[in-house]
C-alpha cells in the first residue's frame, strides 16, 4: 500500500487544486479497500464511527460547502445525506445520532462509493471551469476540505482498529511488525526566553494555529524519544495503576471506575501482555513506544518518573529550534504503528510519525483567536472546553498533514486515538 503523493500547495491554481483533490480521495478509498462492507458498517463504541460514515461525510463536506454554493442548478445527490452525514455543524441543520450511526446499514459501502464518485464529477467540473477570481475566493473552502479529509483517513484508521478489536477471531487490516531497538533516554536543554509559536507562514493552517503569538518560557528539558512499553511495563509492575497519589483526582475515577491495568489495547494471557494492532496481536514489544494512553495516564506515568507533561508552547518551540524530523513523512504503511526510536542522536527523536504526544495544556484559544465566518467557523473553536492539546503527528497521520503548529485535541480520557508520552521537566534547577 503507497501513501498518497502530498502536492506543496504554495502557487495554488486549479491545476494543483485538481491533482490534490484526485490525491487525497484516492488516498481514503486506498484505505478503506482492505475492508469489506461489512468491516465498513461496524461502529464499535460512541467514538468510533463505521468506516463507510467517514468516506460519506468528507464527500458531504465538499458537496455542502462548495457544490452547493458555486455549482449552477446544484441540487444534493440525495437529500437525507444531509442528515445522515452532519456530524456537528449547527449552522446547516439537523443531524443523525453520532452514537446510533452504525444502526444504519443503507446506504451501503457501495452506495456510498457511488455518492463520492459523483461528487468527485462534479467537484473537478466545477474546479476546471472556475476563472480566477472565483476560483481565489473558493480556494480556501476547497484546501480546507482537503485537510479535513485526511484528518478523517487518520479517524478511519482508529475507528477500524477499534472495531477490529472486538472480534474474537483477531482480524488483520494489514502490515506487519516494526522491530528494532529503543536506545537509551536521553535529555534536551533548552534555555527558554521569549519565544514565538502559532503558524507564521502563508501555508494552510487550522484557525485553531492562529494568531502567531509570543510567550515567555522558562529553561526546560525534553526527553529525546517517548516513553517504550519496556519503561511502561516497569510502572505497572511498581503499582503505577493502583497507587492514587500519582493520578489526577478525575483520573484516579476514571482508574477505579472503568478498571484500568493498562494501555488501552493491552491484554493479559498467562501471564504475558499482548498488544492489538492493525497487523495484528502479539506480544509486546518493550522496545516499542507505549500508545492509546489517557492523558490520565501519561500525567500519572510522568508523576511516577519525577517528571512532567511538557506544554504545548515548549513542544512546539522545541520542533521548531531542532527542526526534528519531517512532518511530512508521517504515515507508517508498513506497520500501521509507531516505531522503535533507534540509536540516540543527541537531538529530539520521534516528534512526527509515531504517537500524538499529550502535552500538558488545555485546549483553548490563542489571544486574538477568532473563529471563521459561516458554519466552518465550527470547525475548532467550539470544542475549546474540556479538552487537553495533543502535537506532533502520529503512525496513521496522512503524508504532508503534519507541521509544527499543529494543535489536535482530545478528551482526557480519551485511550482510542494513537497517543503516547514525551516526559518533560524544569531543566538542571
Amino acid at each position: 500500500m503507497n501513501a498518497a503523493a502530498s502536492t506543496p500547495l504554495s502557487g495554488f491554481d486549479t491545476e494543483v487544486a485538481l491533482r490534490r483533490f484526485d490525491e487525497v480521495r484516492a488516498y481514503t478509498e486506498q484505505l478503506a479497500a482492505p475492508l469489506s462492507p461489512e468491516d465498513q458498517t461496524v461502529q464499535s463504541m460512541p467514538d468510533v464511527s463505521p468506516t463507510k460514515w467517514h468516506r460519506a461525510h468528507v464527500t458531504w463536506f465538499f458537496e455542502t460547502f462548495v457544490l452547493s454554493e458555486h455549482e449552477q442548478g446544484f441540487a444534493p445527490f440525495q437529500d437525507q445525506y444531509w442528515f445522515l452525514f452532519n456530524s456537528y455543524y449547527e449552522a446547516i441543520g439537523p443531524r443523525y445520532s453520532r452514537p446510533m450511526r452504525g444502526v444504519v446499514s443503507r446506504p451501503g459501502a457501495h452506495d456510498v462509493g457511488d455518492y463520492r464518485t459523483n461528487v468527485d464529477e462534479r467537484m473537478r467540473d466545477l474546479l476546471d471551469g472556475l476563472d480566477d477570481g472565483t476560483f481565489a475566493k473558493l480556494a480556501p473552502t476547497v484546501e480546507l476540505g482537503f485537510h479535513h479529509e485526511q484528518q478523517h483517513q487518520e479517524l478511519l484508521l482508529m475507528d477500524i482498529k477499534h472495531v477490529l478489536s472486538l472480534n474474537p477471531l483477531q482480524p488483520t487490516y494489514a502490515g506487519s511488525p516494526a522491530t528494532g531497538h529503543a536506545g537509551p533516554l536521553g535529555w534536551v536543554e533548552f534555555d527558554g526566553g521569549l519565544v514565538e509559536i502559532g503558524h507564521d507562514s502563508a501555508a494552510f493552517s487550522f484557525d485553531n494555529e492562529l494568531p502567531p503569538h509570543q510567550q515567555y518560557l522558562q529553561p526546560f528539558r525534553l526527553a529525546d524519544r517517548l516513553v517504550t512499553n519496556g519503561e511502561w511495563q516497569q510502572f505497572m509492575a511498581d503499582g503505577g495503576y493502583e497507587r492514587p497519589e500519582f493520578w489526577l483526582s478525575d483520573g484516579w475515577g476514571k482508574v477505579q471506575a472503568e478498571g484500568w491495568r493498562a494501555p488501552f489495547y493491552w491484554t493479559e494471557a498467562d501471564g504475558l501482555w499482548f498488544e492489538h494492532t492493525l497487523h495484528g496481536t502479539h506480544p509486546v514489544d518493550p522496545a516499542l513506544p507505549v500508545c492509546h494512553v489517557s492523558h490520565y495516564e501519561a500525567d500519572a506515568y510522568a508523576a511516577w518518573a519525577g517528571k512532567r507533561l511538557p506544554t504545548e508552547a515548549e513542544w512546539e518551540h522545541a520542533a521548531r529550534e531542532y527542526d526534528a524530523g519531517d512532518p511530512a513523512e508521517t504515515a507508517n504503511l508498513t506497520s500501521f504503528h509507531p516505531r522503535p526510536a533507534g540509536a540516540p542522536t543527541g537531538e529530539l527523536r520521534q516528534l512526527f510519525g509515531d504517537c500524538w504526544e499529550w502535552t500538558g495544556s488545555a485546549y483553548l484559544p490563542y489571544p486574538g483567536f477568532q473563529a471563521a465566518e459561516g458554519a466552518v467557523g465550527e470547525y475548532n473553536g467550539k470544542f475549546m472546553s474540556g479538552q487537553m492539546v495533543l502535537r506532533g503527528g502520529c503512525a496513521l497521520t496522512p503524508p504532508g498533514h503534519a507541521r509544527a503548529s499543529y494543535r489536535n485535541f482530545f478528551p482526557p480520557s480519551a485511550r482510542w486515538p494513537v497517543t503516547g508520552v514525551r516526559l518533560a521537566d524544569n531543566g538542571g534547577r
